[in-house]
């Protein structure tokens, strides 16, 4: 294949990146991003394998059958609940992938006479140490999203101090293999150092911050592969790597702001270390009680209601129930009335984490409404739903200074005329804070799993 022809359908293959973020920035067209994207990876794929030739025809097979049989089981199987979990590991696998190229590279030119340029070796020396941070980082976030490590932040005396001094050595080590000397083992200490700051790095950070995390790791691997682009003079993962490295910074930047914190706070700022409280039923220790109430009340309210809004979060989708979330909606809407859905943009466990689990129920994507849109609409709300959400309508976020979350925007739930809250139990949400929501006068609690009261309301709402 001609030099010309190559540079050509590289550039196809970049456009058809480009289209794809275009196109997955709204969902009723995420998907048709997805296969754009998917048919762009397929055509640099293509476009690589006769770049280089037929001589490793072999072992590009074997890694693509591998991979993709991995992806395909992977996608279909895994439950909304773990998706956040899957985009943690397969964005540490980028990372991941751009070190193991930086290894092979220097491995491959030290052996020559001279020393590799200073660019090349700068390069090798950036994609190891970043793509090691966004691997290691990665699977603790994912270890922690799984539960196999706890949520909360782990941390200790001078753990500030550890970091930074490790980071320090590991771009010393960086800085001497890009002067010019030329000891592999120097690559293997930094991507080593690169790993182990990862982990430490991750670690400090409570559950509730992961969403933030995973977009920080994957600018990081956006930033560690578009590195490995100058590596091996690809244009296409130069492009490719840099879109995906802005869009998460952005989304990194933005995810920061809707919780009314720095990017540094998140880092450093260990949230999330408050002991939860203990679980309860009828009240605190303040003598606050709550108002609880059946099914069958439940349905009657929104049965004959002008305006339910339902604002899902993380319960909703360890409950699976938002199939049933759809059907009671439907329902509603068949006795006339007008429904729709409230998403506060760090709701769940990765960005989009609620819009994503709608659209699998085939939620109609006008009846999504982002925090902007749906706040002014609480004011003229009969009834809002909170199906598993704590944090994101915590009203502390408002009224509370002393409250970690003071200054957070959320969902202003209160102000409809009547909320309803399905929660299993009066356990606070994952950043272990106590919601005054729950001690409302407004507020009724239906307690129990999501599915099981939805399921309630489903057939009480019918009998009506």
């Amino acid at each position: 294949m001609s030099y010309t022809t190559t540079n050509f359908l590289y550039l196809l293959t970049i456009v058809t990146f480009v289209l794809a973020l275009r196109f997955l920035s709204n969902p009723a067209h995420a998907r048709r991003g997805n296969q754009i994207g998917a048919v762009g990876m397929l055509l640099a794929i293509g476009v690589t394998w006769a770049k280089i030739g037929t001589t490793t025809w072999w072992a590009l097979v074997v890694a693509m059958l591998l991979g993709g049989s991995f992806g395909a089981v992977a996608a279909r199987k895994v439950r909304m609940t773990a998706m956040p979990q899957m985009v943690a590991l397969f964005n540490g696998v980028g990372g991941g992938a751009a070190a193991l190229i930086a290894l092979a590279e220097v491995h491959r030119i030290l052996p020559e006479p001279g020393r590799p340029s200073y660019d090349v070796s700068t390069a090798i020396a950036l994609s190891g140490l970043i793509g090691a941070v966004s691997f290691a980082g990665s699977m603790i976030a994912f270890g922690k999203l799984q539960e196999l490590i706890r949520g909360r932040p782990i941390t200790y005396p001078g753990q500030q101090a550890v970091n930074l001094a490790l980071l320090a050595g590991c771009v010393g080590v960086a800085v001497a293999l890009a002067a010019g000397v030329q000891d592999e083992w120097l690559l293997w200490a930094t991507v080593g150092g690169g790993a182990l700051f990862g982990v430490l790095f991750v670690l400090p950070i409570g559950g509730a911050d992961m969403p933030v995390v995973i977009s920080l790791l994957n600018a990081f691997t956006g930033l560690a592969v578009a590195i490995g682009g100058f590596e091996l003079q690809n244009d296409v993962l130069i492009v490719a790597g840099m879109l995906v490295g802005a869009s998460g910074t952005l989304l990194t930047l933005l995810m920061a702001r809707a919780m009314n914190r720095s990017v540094a706070n998140v880092i450093f700022g260990a949230f999330g270390a408050v002991a939860a409280a203990e679980p309860g039923t009828a009240g605190d220790g303040a003598g606050r009680t709550v108002r609880m109430a059946s099914p069958e009340d439940v349905a009657v309210m929104l049965a004959y209601a002008h305006k339910v809004v339902f604002v899902p979060g993380y319960g909703l989708a360890v409950a699976q129930a938002q199939h049933d979330v759809r059907q009671l909606a439907d329902l509603l809407e068949q006795r006339g009335v007008e429904v729709s859905y409230a998403i506060h943009p760090v709701a769940g466990r990765m960005p989009g984490h609620m819009n994503v689990l709608l659209a699998e129920a085939n939620v109609p994507y006008p009846q999504l409404k982002e925090m902007d849109e749906a706040n002014p609409e609480f004011a003229r709300t009969d009834v809002a739903v909170v199906v598993g959400a704590n944090d994101v309508v915590n009203p502390d976020a408002r009224n509370n200074r002393g409250s970690p979350i003071y200054g957070m925007p959320i969902l202003n739930v209160d102000d409809a005329q009547t909320v309803v809250v399905l929660k299993r139990s009066m356990n606070p949400g994952f950043a272990g804070i106590e919601n005054p929501l729950f001690y409302n006068p407004k507020t009724v609690m239906l307690f129990g799993d999501a599915k099981e009261s939805l399921t309630k309301l489903i057939a009480d709402v019918k009998a009506l």
